[in-house]
């Protein structure tokens, strides 16, 4: 496996300390981010996993703990919108150029507006998928943040 991806190429031109962690990653988890978390031995409130959502038909990246579902509606609100919906798997692929199970909001082939969940912010430290399958990377949910420009609000439900 690969440890250099673009999202670590896209960390480290940012500036944000960070370190990889690779674990066996299962095709056949229900739970993704759970399976994830549990490969790692980490807390699943630690574990952050990446979501595509479309908002008012923009697409948007959204970042919440693997054991919490997104609120469309809590979505819709953290942007100023009116509509949200998740996108379909092709879709987020296509545009992110990452395959689901391997979705990172760093780096991704076209900079979207991103949120975090605020919950997650509280964590010194956190994990996020690292560009690819079976690989995470651990950072602080503040360097994320300033990274990816993102904006921190109530995500879920």
């Amino acid at each position: 496996m690969a440890k250099t991806t673009r999202a670590t190429q896209f960390l480290e031109k940012a500036g944000v300390a960070f370190t990889t962690h690779t674990y066996d990653y299962d095709p056949n988890a229900e739970r993704i981010g759970l399976q994830a978390a549990e490969a790692i031995g980490e807390a699943p409130h630690r574990v952050l996993k990446t979501l595509m959502a479309e908002l008012d038909g923009k697409p948007v990246c959204v970042v919440v703990p693997s054991d919490k579902e997104v609120s469309m509606k809590k979505l819709a609100a953290a942007f100023g919108g009116k509509h949200a919906a998740m996108m379909k798997p092709a879709a987020a692929e296509k545009l992110t150029g990452y395959v689901v199970g391997g979705i990172s909001p760093f780096g991704q082939k076209k900079l979207v507006p991103t949120a975090i969940e605020i919950e997650a912010l509280a964590e010194a430290q956190v994990y996020m998928n690292g560009g690819q399958r079976g690989l995470q990377v651990r950072l602080s949910p503040n360097g994320a943040l300033q990274a990816l420009g993102a904006i921190a609000a109530p995500l879920v439900a």
